[in-house]
């Protein structure tokens, strides 16, 4: 996105639309339009004339599963019009992914092999409809993450589901549902049945208060502002831990941990900030994954790469919420500083990373501030414990990884 490109719009009322508010995108210059909630509940009110004259009998369920399935192809390698005017091939999408949000194209390469395993697997197993029944009538709301756009599963799920869904995009990354939005628009997917409003997080409590059914990703602040709508699904921190069994040797422990630790750039919920670890082996192990971290370039191209960080002083702030969540006794074994600038002469003119991080804490407290911390770069906390206060640990992590068979 350049300075003579135009706001990257909202969509709704079946059509794209441009807006007085706006939001400065990271990276390069570029805007997004906002949609306050008075315009929202508006949008509402001309929704509900259109959807009872609707026939979702001609919308069947396997035609939905077929459109998902050649809005995905089209996602991931074809070339969609946002707003009317911006053409956007794979090259421009992972460009736009890189310079805005930070994630490198291997990433959104195998995010989007995530998601199209996930029309033909997740969507028959979390409650669609077979071929012989018919969606219901709700208006649905997913609010995304900037985290990861493998979430957009969840907008998958929701219009196969239901009569329409309205996407809520990551101020700090909206492209790749802009994206989806105009894949599915390209296949023939009912334009009515589609919304993009990106909006204030103030307004994401108004946006739940107009539709049907909600789900909505984001931390513990946001999932307690929207709690209380009968038919709403929080997906909060996933504060995923690692159960390293005694007798394990520490070679194979890391090579078990470095992609749990490190894979998708530290940003998924299942990736794990806890390593459990019994006391006598702990230290060593810490040591030896920390030196594992350390050895992770910023290049990427690499095996496991980093995101960089576009907003200003996300990277400082993102390292320095690590650092002081430390106790007395804690210590810091990562070796390099906890950022890095990387100076390039593409669109961003430099990369700033948050470079990964590992802590060996004094206490098994499952409370510690460190245990189960969400970053969106590498981190983990390797706690030297007992059996019981293993136990604990898990008993609050939403992905506990026990070796050989991964997250359970």
């Amino acid at each position: 996105m350049t300075a003579r490109t135009a706001v990257l719009p909202a969509f709704r009322r079946a059509t794209w639309h441009s807006s007085a508010d706006t939001i400065r995108l990271p990276g390069p210059p570029g805007e997004l339009a906002l949609v306050p909630e008075v315009v929202a509940a508006a949008d509402r009110r001309w929704w509900e004339t259109l959807a009872p004259a609707s026939d979702d009998a001609e919308f069947r369920p396997v035609d939905r599963r077929r459109l998902l399935a050649e809005a995905l192809d089209l996602f991931a390698d074809g070339t969609v019009t946002i707003g009317g005017s911006l053409v956007q091939g794979p090259a421009e999408f992972r460009a736009a992914m890189w310079t805005t949000a930070g994630v490198p194209a291997a990433l959104v390469d195998r995010w989007c092999g995530l998601l199209r395993e996930a029309v033909p697997e997740a969507l028959p197993g979390a409650g669609i409809p077979d071929d012989d029944g018919v969606p219901d009538g709700a208006l649905s709301l997913v609010s995304l993450p900037g985290n990861t756009f493998s979430c957009l599963e969840s907008v998958l799920s929701e219009a196969a589901r239901s009569a329409a869904v309205w996407v809520r995009p990551s101020r700090r990354e909206p492209w790749s549902a802009a994206r989806l939005v105009a894949a599915l628009l390209a296949v023939g997917w009912p334009a009515w049945r589609l919304g993009l409003y990106p909006s204030e997080r103030r307004t994401l409590r108004g946006l739940v208060r107009l539709t049907d059914r909600q789900i909505v990703y984001g931390g513990e602040g946001l999932a307690a502002s929207v709690r209380g709508a009968p038919r709403l699904t929080v997906h909060g921190p996933g504060r995923g831990c690692a159960l390293v069994p005694p007798g394990m040797g520490t070679p194979e422990a890391v090579a078990w941990l470095l992609p749990l630790v490190a894979g998708d750039g530290g940003r998924f919920c299942a990736n794990v900030r806890t390593v459990v670890c019994p006391g006598p082996g702990a230290e060593a192990l810490a040591t030896a994954l920390a030196e594992a971290l350390d050895a992770l370039p910023t290049d990427p191209h690499a095996r496991w790469p980093l995101t960089a960080c576009r907003a200003p002083g996300e990277a400082e702030r993102a390292a320095w919420g690590v650092r002081e969540r430390l106790r007395p006794g804690d210590r810091l074994l990562t070796r390099r500083p906890p950022t890095a600038r990387i100076d390039t002469t593409g669109a961003t003119g430099s990369d700033v990373y948050a470079l990964p991080a590992l802590a060996l804490l004094a206490s098994d407290d499952p409370g510690h501030p460190l245990v189960g911390h969400e970053v969106p770069f590498p981190f983990a906390a390797v706690v030297p414990t007992s059996p019981a206060g293993a136990e604990a640990i898990a008993a609050g992590s939403l992905f506990v990884h026990r070796p050989p068979e991964g997250p359970a």
